[in-house]
């Protein structure tokens, strides 16, 4: 029973990664780890989105493929479950550093957009 389970597991981590698309040459500028207001957001080359939201008591937490751009906002999801990110404020740099505004929340860019694995985002 163990066994199966685990290859069901593992079967369907390798269905989400397949459904990532990656991100668009002319939307690079969303790669990367962003943080602020309680909100880590990480969008690496290959579209796969984590999202933590701490708030009070209650969090949210998401590691999802990216399914679309809609002008400057973008959605998440699995076949119809998707869940769409209002941008506000599209990633722009001033003075070397990049901010980007994400569901009423300013968010500042922590690295230099270079890939990251999963397992380095630390909420």
């Amino acid at each position: 029973m163990r066994t199966r389970f685990l290859i069901m597991s593992l079967l369907l981590a390798a269905l989400l990664a397949a459904c990532a698309k990656p991100i668009p040459a002319d939307r690079r500028h969303y790669v990367g780890d962003w943080r602020g207001n309680g909100v880590s957001l990480l969008i690496s080359e290959d579209g796969n989105v984590v999202y933590h939201r701490r708030e009070g008591d209650s969090s949210v937490s998401l590691d999802l493929p990216l399914k679309a751009f809609d002008g400057d906002d973008f959605e998440v999801g699995i076949g119809p479950l998707v869940t769409r990110f209002d941008v506000g404020q599209p990633p722009k740099e001033v003075d070397g550093e990049w901010t980007m505004e994400v569901d009423g929340r300013m968010l500042r860019r922590e690295d230099d957009g270079r890939p990251q694995a999963k397992g380095d985002l630390k909420a």
